[in-house]
């Protein structure tokens, strides 16, 4: 048997509601309660005084590119960037090339998380054929290839009638849908939040009705099929009011905030810099807040990155011309940290548990929780350790980040799945 011991650690489990300066002891890749004297000297000793031990982060809204656009990312160089930044299970979207919307591409996918992943990789199927949002993808062999969820990700499923039948369907299959809520007719040709910052910089305005559109048509049938739909990266403050009057219904809605959406605004785009660039854009000021008071009660679920990688020539265009997207795993937490708790007054178990264990239980994840018998899937990171974000020195294939050279606080130190250190001192470990 293999031991692991992690002394002297600031412990903190949302799920077992546990905040107190202790240790973790870990048999074969699951936490324990104690190790016997005999197996404590066999055991891997780890000195994490000063650190916070915590459940592995949990994302389930990133992209790996992985098959068809690997020069942007890999499973094996994002998984990396994931253990980099605290992370031990993440959820892929399905938009590669082709798509996720067979078993065949699923197996593929698996078969290279198998292979080059040093964290927990699941996947996503498609919500319609060739995400072209015409005809629904075989949910049934998608769900028994292994997809933990159903999503079109960048490409909203515009058909109302469409979108009924999937909710209808997945909800026969026991598979949340996450939506991209986006109405793409009111956003032709638009790269920034619609408002006088875009009118100042002479950029076409993206409003943020094309959002609030879909996220209350999504509440609507939601409500009518019984169907749990998830709304990925809310930006608006008009969806977080329809979200929360929902939820006082008992609407089967659950909803993520990213980091860079509670972070940053409209205003990062004054110098025109692509990497300030996604979808959706960056709002206001107002926005931003309605956000942090989401997260604050409940009415936003997780924190989900929307790690979207693109190389420097695919950036360096024009910024209509750019393609929507930032690398974000690495930063997510120290991001996080800042907003949230040294910004925004939250107590850290709460952006702890917007970590973990909220997104591991949106899509049913064995994750997020440090409960004995679970897998030993361990964060430790020093909350105060200032340091300087480097995309040269990340470990992603890309360097999309608005957070580059900038200075942060709260730094992942080592990162441990199953039991096994696969990111430590700056390294990883495969």
């Amino acid at each position: 048997m293999s031991f692991l011991w992690i002394r002297s650690a600031r412990v903190i489990d949302p799920a077992a509601r546990r905040n107190a300066v202790g240790d973790l002891f870990v048999a074969d890749g699951r936490i324990v309660p104690s190790l016997s004297a005999a197996a404590k000297k066999a055991a891997q000793v780890i000195d994490a005084k000063g650190l916070v031990a915590c459940p592995g982060l949990v994302d389930i809204h990133v992209h790996f590119r992985e098959p068809g656009q690997t020069h942007k990312e890999t499973i094996a160089t994002g998984s990396r960037a994931a253990a980099a930044g605290g992370f031990t299970t993440v959820v892929c979207m399905p938009n590669t090339a082709p798509v996720a919307d067979n078993t065949g591409t699923i197996q593929s996918i698996t078969d290279a998380v198998r292979r080059d992943a040093v964290v927990k990789v699941l996947p996503t199927g498609c919500i319609t054929v060739g995400q072209k949002g015409a005809a629904l993808a075989p949910f049934g062999s998608l769900k028994r290839a292994g997809v933990v969820a159903l999503t079109d990700d960048g490409d909203c499923v515009q058909s109302n009638e469409l979108m009924r039948r999937a909710c209808e369907y997945a909800k026969m299959f026991d598979l949340p849908i996450m939506d991209h809520c986006q109405d793409a007719s009111l956003t032709q040709g638009a790269v920034m939040n619609e408002g006088t910052v875009s009118t100042r910089l002479g950029l076409r305005g993206w409003p943020s009705a094309a959002e609030d559109i879909i996220v209350a048509r999504n509440v609507i049938l939601s409500e009518y099929t019984g169907a749990h739909i998830h709304l990925q990266h809310i930006s608006s403050r008009y969806s977080v009011g329809i979200i929360r009057r929902a939820k006082t219904r008992g609407v089967k809605i659950t909803a993520e905030a990213t980091p860079h959406h509670l972070a940053l605004t409209e205003e990062s785009l004054t110098t025109y810099d692509t990497n300030f660039k996604m979808n959706p854009p960056l709002r206001t000021e107002a926005d931003r807040r309605a956000l942090l008071a989401g997260l604050r009660d409940g009415t936003l679920d997780c924190i989900s990155t929307d790690h979207a990688p693109h190389t420097d020539y695919e950036k360096d265009k024009e910024f209509d011309y750019a393609p929507n997207g930032i690398i974000g795993l690495e930063t997510a937490l120290a991001v996080s940290l800042d907003v949230l708790v040294r910004r925004g007054k939250f107590k850290l178990p709460e952006v702890i548990d917007l970590m973990t264990r909220r997104p591991a239980r949106i899509l049913g994840l064995p994750a997020g929780t440090l409960a004995a018998g679970a897998a030993a899937d361990v964060c430790l990171f020093d909350p105060a350790e200032s340091w300087t974000y480097d995309t040269k020195a990340g470990f992603s294939k890309s360097a999309n980040s608005p957070w580059q050279g900038q200075a942060l606080t709260g730094r992942v130190k080592t990162t441990i799945v199953d039991g096994r250190v696969v990111f430590t001192g700056g390294q990883i470990h495969a």
